[in-house]
This record gives C-alpha cells, structure tokens and sequence, in this order.
C-alpha cells in the first residue's frame, strides 16, 4: 500500500518533492518506492524531464485506473457519512 500511496503523490503532483512533502517523507522514499513498483513490473512508470517528472504510457493507464477507484471510494465514505446515524445498513 506505501508504494502506491506514493505513486498517487507523485502522479499527481508530478514532484518528488510535493509527494514527499504532503506523505511526510524524503523525495528519496518516494523514489524507492517507484523503483520497486517499476522494478516489479518491468516498466518505467515516469521519465524525467527537466526538474519535473512525467508519467509513461503505462503509468498513465495505473494512474487514471487508481485515481477512478479512490474516487469512487470517497463517494462511498461521503455516502456512509450521510446516513441516518443509528441506521442500520445491511450487505445482501
């Protein structure tokens, strides 16, 4: 899960370092755990350019796939948040 709570940063913010600053770790932590991600994989998921980084066609596909899931997961919080407290919900 670090490692792809690391992905999300930096794929959205597009800097080692604004991805460590808001996960409260080094850029260098960051960088670790992309490389094991890339590593595992076998593909590059960023390429570097100038002092910024860009996704890869393959980190792009991870990336809209992930950022698709925890949106869909902040509706089902926002939802559950929105109940009736003391109502009872039941999974069929």
């Amino acid at each position: 899960m670090t490692a792809l709570t690391a992905f999300e940063a930096l794929a959205r913010h597009l800097s080692f370092k604004l991805a460590a600053s808001e996960l409260g770790v080094t850029p260098a932590e960051i960088s670790q755990q992309i490389k094991a991600i890339e590593d595992d994989l076998g593909v590059a998921l960023f390429v570097t350019r100038g002092t910024g980084v860009m996704l890869t066609s393959p980190g792009n596909d991870i990336y809209s796939v992930l950022a698709s899931s925890l949106s869909k997961a902040s509706d089902v919080v926002r939802a559950i948040k929105r109940d009736v407290p003391g109502k009872s919900r039941c999974l069929k």
